[in-house]
């Protein structure tokens, strides 16, 4: 297992296949239009991760990286997708779809519990571990240590493994039709943030 890590862009060719990509983002926060897009971690499901670094004063001009995440017919796997896939689409330009989302997966299958973080599901579906205390160090930093490094990398680890796990529970919970028509939605989700409607439901009566 070894983590890449690349700057501004991912090289060509060094994800193999066709099959599903797990992407996560780091940013220096949770205001997307604020709070900038540093680090990008992809994973083809095989042992290595790739994590893109993007530096102060970015022109996020990363062909290749654009090319891969705007691939229709490449299946990107998230956990809470609906973050990831605003950061990328405001800073990278293009929406990063479509979408498996392991949140909402475990949200429609684990209604035995409300712990539905990754950490979580890492630990109870798959009795892994994964540390969580680099989540809000400065990722903005002109050097990211080898803690971020990893930190970043393990989340992509775990994301196609929880695919196959959670899609055999949305099959037999008979919610797999109802948890595909909520990760067709998350690309207008993402939108709607953005546009300003991160805060209120207008599916409501309100």
């Amino acid at each position: 297992m070894t983590v890449h890590f690349h700057e501004e862009d991912l090289p060509a060719g060094v994800l193999a296949g066709d099959g599903p990509i797990a992407v996560d983002t780091e940013t220096m926060g949770l205001v997307t239009h604020r709070d900038r897009l540093c680090v990008v971690q992809l994973s083809d499901g095989g042992p290595d991760e790739h994590l893109v670094r993007f530096k102060v004063g970015s022109d996020y001009d990363a062909p290749n990286l654009k090319a891969l995440l705007g691939d229709p017919n490449r299946l990107k796997l998230y956990h809470f997708a609906r973050f990831d896939l605003a950061a990328i689409e405001y800073y990278l330009g293009t929406m990063a779809a479509p979408v498996f989302c392991t949140k909402i997966a475990s949200k429609l299958t684990r209604t035995y519990t409300d712990r539905h973080g990754l950490k979580n599901i890492v630990t109870e579906l798959l009795g892994g571990e994964i540390s969580k205390q680099q989540q809000s160090s400065d990722w903005g930093a002109p050097e990211l240590t080898e803690a971020q490094r990893d930190y970043a990398a393990s989340d992509v680890r775990y994301l196609h493994r929880l695919r196959d796990v959670l899609a055999g529970r949305l099959e037999r919970e008979g919610r797999t039709e109802i948890a595909q028509a909520c990760f067709d939605f998350l690309p207008t989700r993402a939108r709607l943030d953005m546009a300003g409607w991160a805060d209120k439901d207008i599916f409501s009566h309100e």
